[in-house]
């Protein structure tokens, strides 16, 4: 959805957290979900741990917007459509969010979103499409065996993924629906996982 991209990088960050250097960490010193290898990358240059634990959202946003966001085409993708699509992406790889969302929405599979899938998209319904992409999303990495101590990290991260694009509140009016809300409660309630419902979700967009 045009101009959502902040409201959508504020939810993606959130959930990526902050500064961390984890020797543990294959991917190495990162901030914001941002890895050092790929942050110099970016800025063509290297750089030092405190510059990495310098970085704002204001500064990584040109990189998840180049890197993420245009090559999803988020822009164009329907509110709440957007968020799921997106937090996939940067999760698990551009790549694999795309084809997932055209499979969802029942054309070729070849990670190249253009005409025919976004004619398929806006086709389709938009809860729907989030419902079937969060669902195979949470089948890919359930099916992985190298998650190790993440995979209930990760497979939760879904699970409020799933919820948040959901409730659809990014819309025109930057304001809640209270239905999809409700439905988004019920969910919580009935898997009986209470952490960090209202602090997800009790958000509203900037104006």
């Amino acid at each position: 959805m045009t101009d959502n991209f902040d409201n959508v990088l504020a939810l993606v960050l959130k959930e990526e957290g902050g500064f961390s250097n984890d020797p543990r960490d294959p991917g190495g010193m990162t901030n914001l979900g941002v890895t050092k290898r790929v942050w110099e990358a970016f800025v063509g240059h290297q750089v030092d741990e405190a510059a990495m634990r310098a970085l704002t959202p204001a500064a990584v946003g040109p990189l998840y917007r180049q890197n993420y966001w245009n090559r999803v085409h988020g822009d164009e993708l329907p509110a709440g459509v957007d968020y799921a699509v997106m937090d996939f992406a940067v999760n698990s790889g551009t790549s694999r969010a795309a084809k997932t969302l055209q499979r969802a929405c029942g054309v070729e599979d070849d990670g190249a979103i253009g005409d025919q899938t976004m004619k398929a998209v806006n086709s389709a319904d938009p809860i729907t499409l989030i419902d079937t992409v969060c669902d195979q999303r949470l089948a890919f990495l359930q099916a992985l065996r190298r998650l190790g101590k993440t995979r209930g990290q990760r497979l939760t991260r879904v699970t409020r993924a799933k919820g948040v694009a959901s409730t659809r509140k990014f819309d025109e009016f930057g304001d809640w629906h209270f239905f999809p809300l409700f439905v988004t409660g019920m969910r919580y309630l009935l898997t009986r996982d209470f952490t960090g419902f209202a602090d997800r979700y009790w958000y509203k967009p900037k104006r």
